[in-house]
């Protein structure tokens, strides 16, 4: 990982502490992911959290009855503040981080029931660096359990810009520590490997409200950031309806068999 990425992300967890602002400023996004794959979580599971952050994110998943979640993140900043939070001594019990990478990931193989990514992948600079990250989680993952990969892809951003186009909207962009993975190279990928896999369209309402709607029902430039409240009726849409490929988070779920 370039030192300027892994910069940002220290920098993050020193100014926003144990907030969900340290990985992200769109609560509504971020509460999708967690809703999605918390489908794919049961009690009694064994659960690692690659690239946790803070550990916002772990300790929901917490609240499905799991035997443990290990997270893991390259920022040594963001770990700390996960080790920071207050928990109750059954918490403690099973919920732990480390500092960790997810191009090799310090586990033996077959470990977990459940392993998931949550816009991890999206800072490894190459292609082959993020089949890296893909493999090592699949390593890590046992037979019968599944790895779920919530990321950001190129397509959906280059669909929503089409349409902003039209409106004259200026274009959406890769952040610099980001490489959004291209939804063509993964697919192809996992099936030359031979995994089991289905893509779960999570979001796309909700982008298409507050990545470009809002900007023809509201004045968004009276909303600083994400704090539009025409947001927060697209995100409970979201949870009636879905699909139509712009949802720029999109998740991959593989199956180890």
């Amino acid at each position: 990982m370039t030192e300027h990425i892994l910069d940002y992300w220290n920098s993050q967890a020193v100014r926003f502490g144990e907030d969900h602002w340290a990985s992200w400023g769109d609560s509504h996004a971020i509460m999708l992911e967690i809703d999605n794959i918390g489908k794919f979580i049961q009690k009694g599971q064994h659960v690692l959290d690659v690239g946790c952050a803070n550990g916002f994110s772990a300790l929901h998943h917490l609240e499905k009855g799991v035997a443990s979640i290990v997270g893991v993140d390259f920022s040594e900043k963001m770990i700390e503040r996960a080790l920071n939070l207050r928990l109750t001594d059954d918490q403690k019990r099973r919920l732990s981080f480390k500092v960790g990478d997810v191009r090799q990931l310090e586990f033996p193989t077959d470990s977990f029931d459940v392993v998931y990514t949550t816009r991890v992948l999206i800072n490894l600079p190459t292609w082959e660096e993020q089949k890296r990250g893909i493999m090592e989680c699949m390593r890590v993952c046992k037979p019968g359990g599944v790895f779920i990969l919530s990321e950001a892809f190129w397509e959906p951003l280059v669909l929503l810009n089409a349409l902003r186009a039209l409106k004259h909207l200026p274009p959406l962009v890769e952040h610099d520590f980001n490489r959004y993975l291209k939804m063509n190279l993964l697919g192809k990928f996992l099936s030359e490997k031979g995994f089991q896999f289905e893509v779960i369209d999570f979001c796309s309402i909700y982008y298409l409200g507050s990545r470009f709607l809002r900007e023809l029902a509201t004045d968004a430039s009276a909303y600083p950031g994400y704090s539009n409240p025409i947001n927060a009726m697209f995100y409970e849409m979201e949870k009636q309806y879905s699909g139509g490929g712009f949802g720029v988070q999109q998740a991959y779920v593989i199956r180890k068999v």
